[in-house]
C-alpha cells in the first residue's frame, strides 16, 4: 500500500491534495492513484463524488492491467468486480487475486455478457458456491443455465440414473425460467385452446365453488431457517423468525380469500396465468377441471410437480395427469415419488415401478403406506435387480 494512501486513510493530508488525487492529477503511479480513487468514491462524503467521475474516465487499458494484476490492491479489485466494463472483465475472472466473494456477487447480478463468460470459466466451475450463485442470475438462460447446472451435478455426485441427461435438462430450463418468463400470446393460446376442448364440461360446472381437498394449512410453506441460524438461534431471536415464519401463511390466505371469489373459468385461467404458490392452492381444487389446469400451465415447473407427486390431498386423476405427461415422466424423483404416493392409481404405480432404482424398489417393499400388491411386486422386482441371473421363486 502506498505511503499517499495511508496518509489519507489516516486524514494526514491537506485538503487540496485530496482534492488533486479525487481529480487523478496527483504525480504518482497508476496503481496507487486507483487505489485512492477507489477509497474516496467509497469513504469520502466531500471528494466521493469527484473520485467516482475520475474513475469513469480512466483509461480501459489502465484499468484492465489493474483488473489483471495479483499486486492489485483487494479493494480495487473488489470497486472493479462491482463496476464492471467488458473491457476487463476476462482479466477480472482469471485473477487469482480476486476473492471468491466477489465472483459470488458478480454471478448472481452481473450483466449478460459476465454470466455468459462465467458459465464456460475454468475457475467458475471449480467452485459450487459461485455456480449456485450464477443461477440466481435473471441473465442465466438456455443452454448456458443448461451447462451450469450440468456442473453443479457432476460436482455433487448427482448425476446417476437413466433419466439424468435429457430429464434434468428439460427441469433446469423449466425451472430457471420466473413466472413471468413466459410470453402472454404463449399462455392465451395453450388456454385458450384447453378451454375450447373442454366447453361443454365447463359449462355445465361454471359455477362451482372453489373446494379444497384436505386442509388448506397442511402443506402451508414454512419458513427455512439455515443449519447455520438454526444452531446459533437465541431467544431474542425468537420473536422475529415467529413473524418470519407467519408470513407465508398470511400470504396463503390472502391467495386463498382471492380464489374462492373465481368461478371455474377464472380458476382455470389462473391456474395457466398464475404465480407459483397460487398454483399450489388451485392444484387442491376439488373441481378436476381446475386441479388438471395446474398441469397443463406452461409456468408450471418440474420441481412443482415433484411435490405434487408426493401430495396425498389432490385428486387422483391429477397424479394420472402427472403420469401421462412425457415431460414429467422424464423426471425420476417424479417418478419415485408417484410410485410410493399410497393415492396413486394402483395401475400407474405398478407400471412406474420398473423404473425404480434398487434402493427405491428396497424402500417400497418395505412401506408400510402402499398397499400389499406394491410392496410384494417391489420386493420381487428389488431380488431381481440385486440377483439378474438366479430366477425369481416368488
Amino acid at each position: 500500500m502506498s505511503k499517499m494512501i495511508d496518509l489519507i486513510r489516516v486524514d494526514a493530508v491537506p485538503a487540496s491534495i485530496i482534492q488533486s488525487a479525487a481529480r487523478g492529477e496527483l504525480s504518482i503511479p497508476d496503481a496507487d492513484s486507483l487505489e485512492i480513487l477507489v477509497h474516496l468514491a467509497q469513504h469520502s462524503e466531500t471528494y466521493g463524488e469527484q473520485a467516482r467521475w475520475t474513475l469513469e474516465d480512466w483509461e480501459e487499458e489502465a484499468l484492465r492491467s489493474s483488473a489483471a494484476s495479483t499486486h492489485t490492491a483487494p479493494e480495487v479489485l473488489q470497486y472493479l468486480t462491482q463496476n464492471l466494463r467488458p473491457s476487463y472483465l476476462m482479466a477480472i475472472m482469471t485473477n487469482p487475486s480476486v476473492p471468491d466473494a466477489a465472483l459470488m456477487d458478480l454471478a448472481k447480478s452481473g450483466p449478460r455478457e459476465a454470466v455468459l463468460l462465467m458459465s464456460d470459466n475454468a475457475r467458475v466451475a471449480g467452485s459450487i458456491e459461485i455456480l449456485r450463485a450464477l443461477t440466481k442470475n435473471p441473465f442465466l438462460m438456455g443452454s448456458a443455465a443448461l451447462a451450469v447446472k450440468q456442473k453443479i451435478w457432476i460436482a455433487e455426485g448427482n448425476i446417476a440414473s437413466e433419466f439424468t441427461d435429457e430429464a434434468h435438462a428439460d427441469k433446469v430450463l423449466a425451472e430457471l425460467a420466473p413466472d413471468e418468463a413466459q410470453p402472454d400470446n404463449v399462455l392465451d393460446e395453450e388456454l385458450n385452446a384447453y378451454l375450447l376442448e373442454r366447453a361443454a364440461e365447463l359449462e355445465a360446472i361454471m359455477q362451482q365453488e372453489f373446494q379444497p381437498i384436505g386442509a388448506i394449512q397442511e402443506d402451508a410453506p414454512q419458513a427455512e431457517e439455515p443449519l447455520a441460524e438454526a444452531a446459533v438461534a437465541a431467544a431474542a431471536a425468537s420473536a422475529v423468525a415467529a413473524r418470519q415464519k407467519a408470513r407465508p401463511e398470511v400470504e396463503r390466505l390472502s391467495v386463498l380469500a382471492k380464489i374462492s371469489k373465481l368461478n371455474v373459468k377464472g380458476r382455470i385461467q389462473l391456474a395457466f396465468k398464475g404465480s407459483k404458490e397460487e398454483r399450489s392452492i388451485l392444484i387442491r381444487d376439488s373441481t378436476k377441471l381446475v386441479a388438471q389446469a395446474v398441469l397443463d400451465s406452461p409456468k408450471i415447473s418440474d420441481g412443482e410437480v415433484e411435490k405434487i407427486a408426493n401430495q396425498r390431498n389432490v385428486l387422483e386423476a391429477v397424479l394420472r395427469g402427472i403420469s401421462m405427461k412425457r415431460r414429467f415422466m422424464k423426471n425420476y424423483m417424479i417418478v419415485r415419488n408417484l410410485t410410493f404416493n399410497p393415492r396413486t392409481p394402483m395401475d400407474v404405480a405398478l407400471g412406474l415401478m420398473k423404473h425404480l432404482q434398487a434402493a427405491d424398489l428396497k424402500g417400497l417393499s418395505g412401506s408400510k403406506d402402499v398397499s400389499d400388491t406394491v410392496r410384494k411386486l417391489a420386493t420381487k422386482m428389488y431380488k431381481q435387480k440385486m440377483n439378474p441371473f438366479k430366477k425369481s421363486t416368488d
